[in-house]
């Protein structure tokens, strides 16, 4: 009975070499994919100066094309390495991850660096719940918490520090390289993955997921966000912008009208009875369309405002991301003692003074220390208590088998809502003609990030506390839940069990970008 605990324990132990190994190779997966997320906002200015020619709805492109095809291929992208093998699809993501990375690095226009984030966002959408599974199936059942919390510790430190480390990039080597430092990451991925990744040959029975529903997902939200953030330059009512959103709602409907009848469909709409699970989506949805209007907002009002260099720009942001990773396991003790209304509505509150911080302090001379700073670690301590709480009420009404796949569609309800609101960030914002026109835009930019903040908060009220099976901690429905494994979909960890560990690891990671 000892043996195997001493060949294992070794530090020479082959197997726990391998382990190591393992480990690495799905770590580099995740501070890929989250150190992407920070960098191409801390490029958005050079892109902007390289593209002078290009309107801010053109190059917006960039981060929402990746933000619609991710969000509407995560779902399906897990079931298919269920289907066909994690290892598989690992590679094939990381293949296609990298691929995309060198067609934006090389992009000569817009549409086609564009394309190449779409490409990546495929990748992406592979890479991660093939990495997943991957570090699962490599450790026992009572380490696998340890290792996955660590896991996305690697994709915290990436988004902690995705600002400054991206923004030094790009200060010495222009905004390619935000896409060049992909590659030889992924190069060590492969090399290290080909050798120690068992092969696994999935479960081949089980009916194909609804990757035309994903297509059409992803061109209804295309329709719908080319519609917002062309309006104003190509006329609400034109024939253009009527279509676009016309064609918005009818490939939305036939969306669900599918996924209602698909056996794997993109969207489990059986999910949304969770009375939980509709009011912690909504809520999220809702939240993101200010939260990243809010995130790449305060990037441009830096450098082109405050006329930071992008350096400057990364640096003054960063002391949020650490705030939030700072706050959020806390965060989940408090849900987990008090419970999610309580917890989220008080984040709301603090994440909408931040936000009112920014539209009545800031003005046009610069005051980083006195204005600016005050502002982010206000608005970095609201996130802390919002955004991964969202995540853990999401799930906490449904059975242990769905967690996974609920985590899922809550981070595609995040995504889609990070589109809109970059493509609403593109109408706000507009083409000053002026220095004050464009303190005034940013105003109100903030203003409409506080108003969904607002609106978020209003829903929450609704979520009701969760209640427990039995007041005994020996029952075993306790013991079940309090010893289930973590489950992570693009960097956010979902533990099986107690709210207080669903937030505190789900905070860990992408929550602070």
């Amino acid at each position: 009975m000892t043996e195997p605990t001493t060949v294992e324990a070794g530090p020479a132990s082959p197997l726990t070499s391998r382990r190591k190994a393992i480990f690495l190779v799905t770590a580099l997966g995740a501070f890929m994919g989250s150190l992407d997320l920070s960098i191409v906002n801390v490029a958005f200015p050079a892109l902007e100066r390289t593209f002078s020619h290009d309107p801010r709805a053109s190059l917006a492109w960039i981060i929402t094309g990746y933000s619609i095809v991710f969000g509407s291929l995560l779902v399906i992208a897990g079931r298919t390495a269920d289907r066909r093998g994690s290892r598989q699809v690992f590679f094939a993501g990381l293949a296609v991850f990298c691929l995309g990375s060198a067609l934006c690095g090389i992009a000569p226009t817009v549409p086609l660096l564009i394309a190449g984030r779409v490409v990546q966002a495929i990748g992406a959408a592979a890479l991660l719940p093939a990495s997943l599974s991957l570090l699962l199936d490599a450790y026992p059942s009572e380490r696998r918490s340890q290792i996955v919390a660590l896991w996305g510790g690697i994709g915290a430190l990436a988004v902690a520090t995705g600002p400054s480390f991206g923004a030094a990039l790009i200060t010495a080597f222009g905004w390619r390289s935000a896409f060049y430092v992909n590659l030889p990451v992924g190069l060590v991925a492969w090399l290290v993955g080909r050798r120690v990744l068992a092969a696994s040959t999935g479960s081949r029975t089980r009916n194909a997921p609804d990757y035309p529903g994903a297509a059409m997902l992803s061109a209804s939200l295309a329709a719908l966000v080319l519609a917002i953030s062309e309006g104003p330059s190509w006329g609400w009512t034109s024939k253009w912008i009527v279509g676009a959103f016309v064609g918005a709602v009818v490939l939305g409907a036939a969306f669900l009208f599918r996924s209602g009848r698909h056996d794997e469909p993109v969207l489990d709409l059986s999910l949304f009875r969770a009375r939980s699970f509709t009011i912690a989506n909504t809520a999220a949805l809702l939240y993101s369309m200010g939260f990243f209007a809010m995130l790449l907002g305060n990037i441009l009002f830096l450098t082109s405002v405050w006329h930071y260099s992008i350096l400057d720009a990364g640096l003054a942001v960063t002391p949020g991301p650490l705030v939030v990773a700072f706050v959020s396991g806390p965060a989940g003790k408090l849900a987990a003692r008090f419970g999610f209304r309580r917890i989220l509505i008080g984040g709301f509150s603090v994440f909408t003074c931040g936000l009112l911080w920014y539209a009545l302090r800031v003005h046009l001379q610069p005051d980083y220390l006195a204005v600016w700073l005050p502002g982010t670690l206000i608005a970095g301590l609201g996130i802390g208590l919002t955004f991964p709480v969202l995540s853990a009420a999401a799930v906490s009404s449904l059975r242990q088998e769905r967690f996974a796949v609920g985590s899922a569609v809550n981070q595609t309800a995040r995504q889609i809502g990070g589109a809109l609101g970059v493509a609403l960030l593109v109408v706000i914002l507009g083409v000053p003609k002026n220095a004050n026109e464009a303190l005034t835009n940013f105003h109100h930019l903030w203003l409409y990030a506080a108003s969904m903040t607002i609106l978020s908060g209003l829903i929450s009220t609704l979520l009701r506390r969760p209640s427990t099976a039995s007041p005994h901690p020996e029952s075993d429905l306790f013991v079940a839940r309090s010893h289930a494994m973590e489950e992570v979909l693009d960097g956010e960890i979902v533990t099986l069990g107690r709210p207080d560990r669903v937030t505190g690891a789900a905070s860990r990671i992408e929550d602070v970008q």
